[in-house]
């Protein structure tokens, strides 16, 4: 755990520029090490004084989004989500597994209270474009939080000989501020490898790994990968909960159809379009929608046909399979 000395320079620095949730993420981080040394009377004081400084504070919708500045803002990509988990179409034990997720986080203070920390390291696995990174935006929006977007693969590739240095400047920031940070391409990083550069992945995994246990509970921490086959096995156990993600069957698929289009659908027979959704992804279906809906809007209509879904669906196939 960083020393007192950190703590303060962080709760510091977060004051001045504003950031409201940051102080607090640190100041239950001191709460955190105090009641750890025993001094639990001065833990409870600091989370009184937490809770009764938040119920204060105006709450909005979304935690100010501060995009990351020097070094950091060349590995890290800031955003804020707007994605309901409405609007996610999975299958029911996948829904369950985010509710579950959520309701921990919303219970933090009271699992943390009873020495139990909610589940906040997350390991998304599954094919390209079923909807693992907009399970990140949901989790996000629900819980009101930035997110913090780290492309594994890129950072390897442009930082090789300092990986690990530039990861633990990502997991200062996980310290210092709670939001939802994403690790896409975790592969890159998590890979069962062999050959010359096995060494030099080892101890930035390793890295990854030690900074994954220590992370703060106040913040998310998710892994995706598409390819779950080559990752170390080792890796699962280290991860709170493990999400596996596929193919849309062909209900699911009309409903994420459905959904893209919204009005423009009404009415539309979508029966029986599993011949043409098989093997595609929500996001090619999302974007099969979208090239419905604008050839219709650019006619003059308002209302898109069967024939018009079918059309574009066959010109996704094709461009998934060039």
């Amino acid at each position: 755990m960083a020393g007192l000395g950190e703590h303060i320079t962080a709760m510091v620095r977060s004051h001045a520029s504003g950031d409201d949730a940051a102080f607090y993420s640190v100041a239950l981080q001191i709460a955190a090490r105090e009641a750890k040394q025993g001094h639990h009377v001065l833990a409870g004081d600091i989370k009184k004084a937490v809770d009764s400084s938040r119920e204060r504070t105006p709450l909005t919708n979304v935690t100010t989004l501060t995009q990351p500045r020097g070094e950091l803002a060349e590995i890290v990509e800031a955003s804020n989500p707007e994605v309901h988990l409405r609007e996610l179409v999975a299958p029911v034990e996948l829904v369950g597994q985010i509710k579950q997720v959520l309701a921990e986080q919303r219970q933090r203070k009271n699992l943390l209270d009873h020495g139990f920390a909610p589940a906040h390291r997350l390991l998304l696995e599954g094919p390209p474009g079923t909807g693992k990174t907009m399970t990140a935006s949901v989790l996000a929006t629900e819980l009101a939080l930035p997110m913090f977007t780290v492309r594994l693969d890129g950072l390897l590739s442009k930082f090789m000989g300092e990986t690990a240095g530039k990861l633990r400047l990502v997991f200062e920031a996980v310290a210092q501020r709670r939001a939802v940070y994403f690790f896409d391409e975790f592969d890159a990083l998590g890979a069962d490898r062999s050959g010359n550069d096995v060494g030099e992945a080892r101890r930035i995994l390793n890295s990854f790994l030690v900074f994954l246990e220590e992370a703060s509970s106040e913040s998310i921490l998710i892994a995706a990968t598409n390819h779950r086959s080559i990752l170390d096995r080792a890796l699962f156990r280290r991860f709170d909960a493990v999400m596996t993600y596929s193919l849309p069957d062909a209900r699911q698929a009309v409903a994420v159809i459905k959904a893209r289009l919204g009005s423009l659908a009404a009415g539309t027979n979508m029966a029986k379009l599993g011949e043409y959704t098989d093997g595609l992804s929500h996001a090619d279906l999302v974007k099969a929608a979208e090239s419905a809906a604008k050839s219709v809007l650019m006619r003059g209509e308002t209302k898109v046909y069967r024939e018009d879904i079918v059309t574009a669906l066959n010109a996704r196939r094709t461009a998934s399979l060039d």
